[in-house]
């Protein structure tokens, strides 16, 4: 079993400011690249390029009303409140 703690420290190095501030406005609620992209002030080339990272760590998720945040996802988030 892959140790979550250990995954979260690798994922944010990973991923960068511009990802997690990406997850995290998917968290708020965008949902589709323009709304990520006036809700987490990251280019749109940036985005695009990010959100298949985001899904591949199973980070997030398509459907069909847009892209959502998986449970991973909110516990990745969690920890991350938990450093600061």
């Amino acid at each position: 079993m892959v140790d979550e703690k250990n995954s979260f420290d690798h994922l944010k190095y990973l991923l960068g400011n511009m990802g997690i501030d990406i997850l995290l406005a998917i968290e708020k609620g965008a949902s589709n690249f323009e709304t990520i992209e006036i809700i987490s002030g990251v280019p749109l080339a940036c985005i695009k390029g990010r959100i298949p990272v985001l899904i591949d760590f199973k980070l997030a998720k398509k459907e069909s009303s847009g892209y959502i945040i998986t449970q991973y996802g909110i516990n990745f988030i969690k920890s991350l409140e938990k450093k600061s």
